[in-house]
């Protein structure tokens, strides 16, 4: 079960997060939603929820006037020209856990949808105020991107904005600025999992990598195509635990979830109601909070070295019938 506006909106009160609220009929576009709160300045924005071709997710949230090009996004995350698509309805529900028309980035606090990557427009930062639903689209709430940032630190999200409607040359010395974005949320063997009949769950934590290399050891001994060898390179390269930095990626990644999570706790409410008790309350909130994050890090650590070293071995050669 997701969470409720009512619970989003409890939650933003105890970030001290200020934000107006405005109530209207449900809308299912930005220009219904203009008609009810476009006359009251800011930044509307438009969220579309994306899709890879490896089952990860995407959230990009951009100003209703910024021009989004799939196609070069896709280029600039290091997916290929047709590596984005609009993700199915379906998956609203199952990931993010809200209906259609309430995709923003505050269904980001669901923990199923921990794995989905958030880009945002830049151009939220010159707005003295945006437009989001909380959750639900018949209510819009305006916040400044300070208070959006507040919010995704508090969830363990690092906000990221960047430029959506730039088109930055991509090539063999020119690498994806955006790839860096992507979050391994689900770990595929490259160029494989379609021929084994493997078929991932976009909210998995984990990822039978072993049962995966015995259906695929025998196609996998053969000699290694060029092309192939390349795309798993550039592949690896657009991996946040790529090989160069597993470990340093993997300790920087709790450190920056568990500081954001210490932060969030630590109110002036929450120390007048604790009071000496504030360390002991604390840290059972982030135990409770953490546990899953670390667990599928951990897991994503490990199924990726899995995967690396499998690669490894199909070129060196190393596998056999």
């Amino acid at each position: 079960m997701g969470y409720s506006k009512e619970q989003l909106l409890q939650r933003l009160q105890e970030l001290q997060i200020d934000f107006a609220h405005y109530d209207h009929p449900v809308v299912l576009t930005v220009e219904a939603q203009a008609k009810y709160v476009g006359h009251l300045g800011g930044g509307l924005s438009k969220n579309l929820f994306l899709k890879d071709k490896k089952h990860r997710f995407y959230i990009v949230s951009a100003l209703a006037g910024t021009t989004v090009d799939l196609k070069v996004l896709s280029q600039r995350l290091g997916l290929g020209k047709g590596g984005l698509r609009m993700a199915p309805e379906e998956s609203l529900q199952e990931i993010l856990q809200v209906p259609l028309g309430c995709v923003t980035p505050f269904a980001l606090i669901n923990d199923s949808a921990r794995h989905v990557s958030l880009l945002l427009d830049q151009g939220f930062k010159a707005q003295e105020f945006c437009f989001f639903h909380p959750l639900s689209n018949d209510v819009t709430i305006s916040v400044n991107s300070r208070d959006l940032d507040k919010f995704l630190i508090s969830i363990g999200k690092e906000p990221s904005y960047v430029d959506l409607e730039a088109n930055p040359p991509v090539g063999k010395d020119q690498p994806p600025d955006l790839a860096a974005l992507v979050l391994a949320g689900t770990i595929v063997l490259p160029d494989l999992s379609e021929k084994a009949g493997s078929v991932q769950h976009p909210t998995e934590n984990t990822v039978p990598v072993a049962n995966n290399l015995a259906a695929v050891t025998g196609k996998a001994a053969k000699k290694s195509n060029p092309t192939s060898v390349t795309k798993d390179k550039q592949q690896a390269a657009a991996d946040p635990l790529n090989a160069n930095g597993n470990v340093r990626k993997f300790v920087e990644e709790i450190i920056d979830k568990t500081s954001a999570l210490l932060l969030a706790e630590i109110t002036k409410d929450s120390i007048q109601q604790h009071g000496d008790q504030l360390g002991t309350v604390i840290s059972d909130s982030i135990r409770k909070r953490l546990s899953l994050d670390v667990e599928s890090l951990a897991m994503m650590f490990k199924n990726t070295v899995y995967t690396q070293g499998y690669i490894a071995g199909s070129q060196t050669g190393f596998v056999r019938k």
